[in-house]
């Protein structure tokens, strides 16, 4: 038998809001606002434009919607440079068409996620804002990171520390008289001023924020740099050169201190005041699983990103000792693992995947496209079979690659016009998704596109892949399908290996098993059961199954 996956109805999708644990093996879609549909024609995605695809992530099998900041913003750092947290900007809209979106979400069965973005504002908060106009000695500038710089006259920063985005971490004001004056930090761009944590009106303003949100029916959080809140006393000098480098590799004395999670425990007291099973999610890059399983202790927080997984290469071995060294460092906390593949800071894996190993998660080049979806697909299969929650980048269901080709003039990731620090070529997984073969934008809107879509972006479009069994759309909704229909996949903490030949991940979860092929050639392996789904071909004779390279299958011996 040759097949590439079966066609399995999509099981009812059914709002489970009084269900206790629905967070631990959540499918959930990340949607970043500005690129996923467009409702007024002026090239920018928005709130309605989501609201009105929500039938689509219903029928694609997701359980809930992460919305990537769509806050009042000048849009420095697309949105994470936060001006006023209780507004939409708009670009995107206003408060009711957020509350509208979150309606129709709960009416088809899934919940909504927001962004929240506590390490920094923008410099043109209204804190901020009047911290510089008052000067010297205003409150206002203790709850930022404020200090007078070194050298004879303060020209040289307070410390050596590095921005992510490159170049010094703080910048030097001009005081309300016109001199240059006291310098403040900003780990990320200039126009992103880091908030003291040590100040109780920052905490207190959180809190209330927390409580905004929540009250209008979100459910969920997800924090970003929820590692970055809390800096070492004294914000000492960290003595390297080359710091960017370093950055996952060990405890930074601004980055995964200890007193973050005093914060995240009086953040979870306020969401456990509310019904409905509400949840965080941290964006928190630390050096080791180990490190990450701290953030989701029982009173802390719920989930926390794998980046460790992100970061993995298309390899057997690697695969299978992250998968291990993931599931026991969340075991003793309790928290389910998270499997990730992409999101809006790292090169699609379609991309990646194509790509020889070892380029780290921002990759220029195109690579071999056909082996990179063939990768992405089997992976996928793959991510979904683990046990814990999964998340989906939107369009990468698509089988989208990175636009690695985006022109200078076009780009528009503050990163990419800085001489070092981060790498700013993060526009090329941000590009509006298809939706049609037509259309100025495939789609998209009725006014082209913010960031330009490749032409042959029209046979990726969801109505290209729509009912084409042999699409990476359908293969999402089928598994997706199953993975409902199927009591021993989602939730739990442990796998069985099975032996497999070399190249091959082999486990058993219950009457479920997974063979995951990550050599460049066919291999045979004991043919589990009736065959479920895969990524690619297999053949079957006589008990035993042929699969191909590169290849994921799924099988269920009930």
């Amino acid at each position: 038998m040759s097949q590439q996956h079966s066609a399995i109805a999509p099981a009812p999708h059914l709002a489970e809001a009084k269900r206790s644990d629905w967070w631990r093996d959540a499918v959930i879609y990340q949607v970043y606002p500005r690129s996923f549909a467009d409702s007024n024609g002026d090239g920018m995605g928005d709130l309605e434009g989501i609201r009105t695809r929500l039938p689509y992530l219903r029928d694609l099998g997701v359980d809930a919607v992460w919305l990537s900041p769509f806050y009042a913003s000048p849009q420095a750092d697309a949105g994470y440079d936060v001006a006023d947290y209780r507004a939409v900007d708009p670009m995107f809209g206003n408060l009711l068409d957020a509350d509208a979106l979150i309606r129709d979400a709960r009416e088809l069965g899934l919940r909504i996620i927001v962004d929240l973005v506590p390490n920094h504002s923008s410099d043109q908060h209204e804190w901020f804002k009047r911290a510089l106009a008052e000067g010297p000695g205003s409150p206002l500038r203790d709850r930022y990171h404020f200090r007078p710089g070194k050298g004879a006259h303060g020209e040289l920063p307070p410390n050596d520390w590095e921005s992510i985005f490159g170049g010094p971490a703080w910048t030097r004001v001009t005081e309300p008289d016109g001199s240059l004056g006291e310098w403040y930090l900003h780990l990320f761009a200039p126009e992103q001023p880091d908030f003291n944590w040590d100040h109780p009106a920052v905490g207190d303003e959180f809190r209330s924020i927390l409580r905004f949100w929540l009250d209008m029916g979100v459910d969920g959080f997800r924090i970003d740099v929820a590692h970055g809140l809390v800096k070492a006393e004294g914000l000492p000098d960290l003595g390297s050169h080359d710091q960017v480098k370093l950055l996952g590799n060990d405890v930074m004395p601004f980055f995964d201190q200890d007193g973050v999670h005093e914060i995240y425990r009086q953040w979870r007291l306020i969401l456990d005041e509310y019904s409905g099973e509400r949840i965080f999610v941290a964006e928190a890059w630390t050096p080791t699983v180990e490190r990450t399983a701290n953030y989701v202790r029982p009173d802390e927080l719920h989930q926390a990103f794998n980046f460790q997984y992100l970061s993995t290469a298309w390899d057997a071995e690697e695969l299978r000792g992250v998968i291990d060294r993931t599931l026991e460092a969340m075991r003793p906390v309790g928290a389910p693992a998270t499997w990730v593949l992409s999101n809006h800071d790292v090169t699609r894996h379609a991309t990646r995947f194509a790509n020889p190993p070892g380029l780290g998660t921002q990759i220029r080049t195109a690579g071999d496209r056909e082996l990179g979806l063939r990768r992405a697909r089997a992976a996928t299969l793959l991510m979904l079979a683990l046990p814990g929650s999964a998340y989906v980048y939107q369009g990468e269901e698509l089988g989208l690659p990175d636009v690695v080709d985006l022109a200078d003039e076009v780009r528009q990731d503050p990163a990419y016009f800085r001489g070092a620090g981060q790498d700013g070529f993060r526009d090329g997984c941000r590009v509006p998704i298809p939706w049609t073969r037509g259309g100025s934008s495939y789609g998209f809107g009725a006014g082209g596109s913010w960031l330009p879509q490749p032409p042959e972006w029209a046979e990726l479009s969801v109505e290209a892949q729509t009912g084409d069994p042999g699409s990476t759309l359908e293969l999402y909704r089928s598994a997706l399908a199953a993975r409902r229909a199927q009591p021993d996949l989602g939730a739990g903490d442990a796998v069985e290996w099975l032996r497999a030949p070399e190249g091959v991940l082999a486990f058993r979860r219950g009457d479920f098993v997974c063979v995951a092929n990550t050599s460049g050639e066919s291999v045979t392996t004991p043919a589990y059961g009736r065959l479920l789904l895969a990524s690619g071909e297999v053949a079957e004779v006589d008990g035993d199954a042929k699969v191909s390279a590169d290849t994921t299958v799924w099988w269920t011996t009930a």
